[in-house]
């Protein structure tokens, strides 16, 4: 397998490090790199803004250029650049692994119409632990039914533009699943004032934004005479980069259609 792939946000947090742990990865070769317009690293070779001096591409300002010779994109930006991922892959027909978090409903519809025409692996984390961690939360909830309350409290760098986070809302969403309704009615964000007593359906959501912290996530299941804290700590961008690669591993011979990292792990 040689897979070559084309990293939309080349120069971002998350970029850097997929570019970095793919030049160590036999199976992946950086072939284009694409950053927004106006960038100032446009034109730049990447290996002398990573230290790679012998990594020679230069980071283009068109993904369309950046992606021609790819078999697949990844992308890891902001909604509105993920859309213009999105298009360039249907127009060249290669899959596309996508990263990005805070897509609105009808972004998340742009998506779901791309998988009509090509491969899209979408995460809001792209991390094996966290995914497992969704596979086992709703587990728990489903055994502890209604005389537990539940929360989730997320803490991510003060850089961090949406809140709450894409993993905050994944596992909140699957939550409000075990108890068979919208996750709407149930969702309290935050607290303020007096609120009144505390439901026993409602589904607590805490955002903190705080210095570098790269991502925590804890699920509180709490009853009356005990409780039981789930947690997940990134203690680097790496576990995220590392799962985009096998992501891309995954989806690069798949067929149209949307898949998520779950997919990934059913598939090892």
């Amino acid at each position: 397998m040689n897979i070559k792939i084309a990293v939309s946000g080349c120069c971002g947090r998350m970029g850097k490090r997929i570019v970095s742990l793919a030049l160590l990865d036999k199976e992946i070769k950086v072939t284009g790199l694409a950053e927004a317009k106006g960038h100032p690293d446009i034109g730049k070779a990447f290996g002398k803004i990573i230290g790679e001096e012998t990594f020679d591409i230069k980071v283009s300002d068109n993904l369309s250029t950046a992606a021609k010779d790819a078999d697949l994109i990844i992308d890891f930006t902001t909604p509105t650049a993920t859309l213009s991922s999105l298009s360039v892959a249907r127009k060249l027909k290669i899959p596309i692994v996508v990263g990005t978090t805070g897509l609105t409903d009808e972004e998340h519809k742009v998506v779901k119409s791309t998988s009509g025409s090509v491969p899209v692996l979408l995460s809001a984390n792209m991390s094996i632990g966290v995914n497992l961690l969704f596979r086992l939360v709703p587990e728990i909830a489903n055994a502890l039914g209604e005389d537990y309350n539940i929360e989730i409290v997320e803490v991510h760098h003060n850089k961090k533009k949406d809140s709450p986070s894409g993993t905050a809302k994944t596992l909140a969403q699957l939550l409000a699943d075990t108890k068979e309704r919208p996750l709407k009615d149930l969702a309290v964000y935050g607290r303020e004032g007096n609120v009144g007593q505390r439901s026993k359906r409602e589904i607590g959501i805490h955002a903190v934004r705080a210095g570098d912290v790269v991502g925590d996530h804890t699920i509180i299941y709490a009853g009356d005479n005990e409780r039981i804290e789930i947690t997940h700590r990134a203690h680097s961008r790496d576990v995220f980069a590392n799962g985009a690669l096998r992501g891309a591993k995954y989806i690069a011979d798949k067929s149209p259609g949307l898949y998520t990292m779950q997919d990934v792990l059913e598939g090892v």
